[in-house]
């Protein structure tokens, strides 16, 4: 029995010594030598089985030797193993070589678009005047978006603000002003909020004209506002986006929530007033529209008009940025082209 477990330890030594750890199969070859002789069935473990027929002196022997044999191999396995490791992590090094002296790559790093780079400046003037923005779903009950503004079912001015209607009570939003109503529903005056957001209308794609933009408006409602306080909360929104020497008037106009309404205009910001081809020479480009909340609409809120007054007013951010950047067609924003992005 001795000589059958030295010679399995010759055997085990010479295998091991044989593995060729550059090879694709050196870990299953490693394995399978493990199981070959230290397994359940390997050939070690068959010698061992047989010891019950030695005689009581000759047992201890042979279990020491049987120990030293297993020990020998199992060390040799386990210093292949490190071998098969360390060529792995070698061959590995080698396919992920970096060289260092190569020329870099160049990362870009992006900007933010236009519209809300313009946006954030907006929310920002506001925030700073005591407004708090509100913001709310696309996806719109009619009754939020016309019917609580004063425009029901069958009033003409549902016409100009034709929008996408996913059933005859859900439309896609064409104004931020739902959020308006829902405010208002929901808590007591005095409110001072912006509503920012994206909104729809089914109009034809050109330079000034998209199905999808995106608006601002506010919202104030307290006991005693009057025209003089939209009048100069406009005037201080005009000087921080375009600057101290900016003028806004007021022309009439009909909002069917509001009354009484008015668009605002803003005083060329390229001629100063004299004429030129960016406000056709008026003199003046139109910035949003204004008005005093309608005393319907904040009835419809649960608000007493006889109590409190409000004033409203909306613009389009498409249309400031225009003004703002020199940008004349308003498809731009939507293209995604990177010649255009990156000048921003």
């Amino acid at each position: 029995m001795k000589e059958m477990l030295s010679k399995i330890k010759e055997a085990a030594l010479a295998e091991i010594a044989q593995i060729n750890f550059d090879a694709a199969d050196a870990k299953v070859v490693l394995e399978n030598l493990r199981v070959k002789y230290l397994g359940k069935k390997g050939e070690l473990t068959s010698v061992l089985r047989g010891m019950g027929q030695l005689s009581a002196e000759e047992r201890p022997q042979i279990g020491q030797i049987a120990n030293e044999v297993r020990e020998f191999i199992e060390a040799k396995l386990e210093n292949a193993k490190k071998v098969l490791l360390q060529k792995e992590m070698e061959n590995q090094l080698k396919k992920e070589v970096i060289d260092v002296t190569m020329p870099g790559k160049r990362s870009f790093a992006g900007k933010m678009h236009p519209l809300t780079q313009v946006l954030d400046e907006l929310e920002d003037i506001f925030i700073g005047l005591g407004f708090e923005i509100a913001e709310g779903p696309e996806v719109e009950l009619d009754y939020y978006n016309f019917e609580a503004l004063n425009i029901p079912k069958d009033h003409p001015a549902r016409d100009t603000q034709d929008t996408f209607y996913i059933s005859d009570n859900i439309v896609l939003r064409t104004q931020t002003s739902p959020m308006q109503i829902r405010v208002m529903e929901t808590k007591k005056p005095p409110i001072r909020i912006i509503a920012p957001g994206r909104v729809y209308r089914s109009d034809t794609v050109d330079a000034t004209h998209s199905p999808v933009f995106h608006q601002i408006e506010g919202l104030v409602v307290d006991k005693g506002v009057t025209m003089a306080d939209l009048k100069g909360t406009l005037e201080l929104f005009a000087k921080k986006l375009y600057g101290d020497d900016a003028k806004i008037r007021f022309r009439p106009h009909h909002f069917q929530f509001t009354e009484p309404s008015a668009e605002v205009d803003i005083c060329c910001f390229a001629c100063g007033g004299s004429g030129c081809s960016l406000c056709k020479g008026e003199g003046w480009i139109e910035i949003l529209g204004a008005g005093m909340v309608h005393p319907k609409v904040l009835a419809n809120c649960g608000i007493d008009p006889e109590e409190y007054s409000g004033f409203a007013f909306g613009a389009g951010i498409e249309r400031i940025v225009m003004r703002r950047f020199g940008i004349s067609d308003l498809r731009m924003f939507f293209e995604n082209d990177v010649r255009f992005l990156k000048q921003f």
